[in-house]
């Protein structure tokens, strides 16, 4: 699963936090800015140099929910309810400037230097940020097996400001709510919002556990599965006065929350781990930080968390998480590279730290001194509709001049100037090919796929229920199945274009990373991937009440370890179909490329994008050296028709050859009709 990170949140700590261990005010905490500090700086280190996240998403969450439960106890306390006006608009009178400069500045650095294959996705997530719901858009693409092997967008990170937004509106309404019970029930507020806090930690720490066990890709920017974390945040803030613990043990327990939050990352791999039972190691470092509090001890972790250079990164550490990511992802991108170098990473670091120093001078201190004594909910609308406006203009101007372009399809009267793979047939005129624009456009290649997948007929990864897509004609003398994952499915345009030139009938009944195997111990973001197990034997029922004449599956898998295998599994599955008289076509997998093919053509010509397979093909088809094989099984491999000469060109006859690393664009996949058709021809009895 792609890595993401948390905001830090606004919360309502003084702008400047002391940099002396002096407690100002009861309930002040100036470690809190040291804390947010150390969080932030594991966030961009984890994020620049080691491609994974550290825990500091928890921290951040635990501190808001620290945070805004005891802002508004205080305002049910001092006012009888929760002035939700007046909340709310002090929190996104804060939270909407620098976020919508961010969103602004990614949309230019998108035009400026990513290539067009991330432009409509990344304006999609602009827009999901904006509305502060970019966990959701994140939650359903992390269960999509399209996006996996997909770049991070360029606001990826702003998932936990969604989250936190969402919470920000839930906990207002909760403890609006309870405060009326207390009211009614004329006990305090304070013994109200408890059982709040502890109902909701209570349920959405069970349902986190069980939903990170069951679907961890979803429960990491699930708002369920982490309101357990500011709802602890919420305890702590209603139970931290009242606790008294000697000095002496108060200074440990704060060196030992610390070093246990800075270890978090390399213990844990908090990408595929979290945010379950596992997330209580961050939160719980956290707390030890707090209970510690302010000591005075010259020993004592607080010392640390509020010297000058600490409490001056936390102030800025809001803005700097905003920043980091973007400036990593635009470095990424025009390095070509997955992971910053140590000169690389310093350089978006000081960047980073740069921008977010200006953003908070020149933007955020100006606009809350010019807002904070204007308290009237319609300067929050206002504040909010400056900074939003202008990224939903430009975002969906841009997305509509995408949408309405007229791409350039492969038609009968054009088929000379789009050979495709045909351009690869011996009997192909020798004449060169006319130079045109690339079809797909490089814009649109990741969603030129299968019509199956708009069909919904290709199974996501959480379901197991093996559906059937039928097309062509009922009465038609052949039909075929294609079967297996995705990338038996990028076979069916070809396969499609044969049976609707022969009147054959064409099943599809395909799913995401599962192939029709027995033995494939598959597992996703490290669990077990128990869904692809139940498929592949309701696949298997079903192929036997449908009776096809043959199924078209891959017979191969290149791994991502190196080398191509194939599996024993597959031998048994080619038995159970000859049981029942269904013969095999099994398809030999194909080379994967290291680099996306349409990014490159995006930024260079064409025949400056070619490819060495990054997993090698063995010499041998290994289907061939499998033991078992029924005779009913017929192994094809078009590789020469998509890597000629062990080489892997990013495009073949003017069409663009691959999706994305590993996947065939349905386009160039209809071209290899011709080439399939020669093959099934050599089938006995076909």
């Amino acid at each position: 699963m792609s890595s993401t990170l948390p905001t830090s949140a606004p919360g309502n700590t003084t702008d400047t936090p002391a940099a002396t261990p002096t407690r100002t005010k009861p309930g002040f905490h100036p470690e809190i800015e040291g804390l947010r500090a150390v969080a932030v700086a594991l966030v961009a280190v984890y994020h620049i140099w080691f491609g994974r996240v550290s825990g500091g998403v928890d921290v951040f969450l635990l501190l808001t929910g620290f945070l805004i439960t005891g802002s508004l106890l205080r305002m049910v306390e001092n006012h009888g309810r929760v002035r939700f006006g007046a909340f709310w608009g002090r929190l996104f009178k804060r939270l909407y400037p620098p976020v919508g400069l961010v969103l602004l500045a990614v949309l230019a650095t998108t035009w400026l230097w990513l290539p067009e294959p991330r432009w409509r996705g990344t304006l999609g997530e602009v827009l999901a940020a904006a509305f502060y719901v970019e966990n959701w858009s994140l939650a359903f693409s992390a269960v999509d097996y399209l996006d996996r092997a997909e770049l991070p967008s360029p606001v990826q990170h702003i998932w936990s400001l969604s989250i936190q937004g969402q919470f920000y509106f839930l906990w207002a309404v909760l403890i609006a709510v309870a405060g009326a019970v207390a009211l009614r029930l004329r006990t305090r507020v304070r013994t109200a919002v408890l059982v709040v806090c502890l109902s909701v930690f209570t349920g959405s720490l069970a349902y986190s556990v069980v939903r990170t066990a069951t679907d961890q890709a979803w429960a990491y920017f699930d708002l369920g599965a982490r309101l357990w974390e500011f709802a602890l945040g919420g305890l702590l803030a209603l139970t931290l006065p009242s606790v008294r613990l000697p000095r002496g043990l108060r200074v440990v327990l704060g060196w030992v929350g610390l070093l246990a939050l800075i270890a978090c990352g390399a213990l844990f791999d908090v990408s595929t781990m979290f945010p379950g039972y596992v997330a209580l190691w961050p939160v719980g470092a956290a707390m030890l930080v707090l209970f510690a509090g302010t000591t005075g001890h010259p020993l004592a972790v607080d010392r640390f968390l509020t010297a000058r250079p600490l409490a001056a990164l936390g102030g800025v550490s809001y803005a700097l998480y905003l920043w980091h990511w973007p400036v990593l992802i635009v470095y990424l991108a025009l390095t070509g590279r997955s992971v910053a170098t140590l000169p690389g990473g310093l350089l978006v670091l000081a960047l980073s730290l740069g921008l977010a120093v200006l953003t908070r001078t020149l933007l955020e201190k100006p606009v809350n001194a010019f807002t904070t004594p204007r308290t009237h909910p319609g300067w929050a609308v206002t504040v909010v509709a400056v900074f939003l406006t202008p990224v939903l203009v430009v975002s969906l101007l841009w997305a509509y001049r995408l949408d309405t372009r007229d791409p350039i399809t492969v038609t009968a009267e054009n088929v000379a100037d789009y050979p495709g793979a045909r351009v690869l047939d011996p009997s192909f005129p020798a004449s060169p090919v006319p130079e045109k624009p690339v079809v797909p456009s490089p814009a649109d290649a990741r969603d030129d796929l299968p019509h199956t997948y708009a069909d919904e007929c290709h199974a996501p990864l959480e379901q197991t229920e093996a559906r059937v897509c039928e097309y062509g004609p009922a009465d038609a003398d052949r039909s075929i199945a294609v079967v297996g994952a995705s990338r038996s499915a990028h076979w069916y345009p070809a396969l499609r274009e044969i049976a609707d030139e022969r009147g054959w009938r064409v099943y599809n009944l395909t799913k995401s990373s599962c192939q029709f195997s027995t033995d494939i111990p598959y597992t996703v973001d490290g669990q077990v991937y128990t869904q692809c197990q139940r498929w592949r034997e309701n696949a298997r029922q079903r192929l036997t009440s449908l009776r096809p004449d043959a199924v078209l599956t891959s017979s191969t898998r290149a791994l991502p370890d190196g080398g191509e295998r194939a599996f024993p599994g597959f031998a048994d599955r080619w038995r159970q179909l000859a049981e029942v008289d269904i013969d095999v076509l099994g398809v030999r997998d194909l080379p994967r490329v290291p680099s996306d093919g349409a990014s490159c053509v995006a930024t260079r010509e064409p025949d400056r994008c070619v490819f060495d397979p990054s997993y090698e093909h063995t010499p041998t088809d290994p289907a061939r050296t499998l033991d078992g094989v029924p005779d009913t099984v017929s192994l094809i491999d078009l590789t020469p028709r998509v890597c000629p000469d062990g080489r892997c060109p990013a495009v073949i006859g003017n069409v663009l050859v691959y999706r994305d690393k590993s996947h065939l664009t349905a386009t160039y996949a209809r071209t290899l009709a011709p080439a399939l058709a020669t093959e099934i021809d050599r089938v006995p009895g076909w």
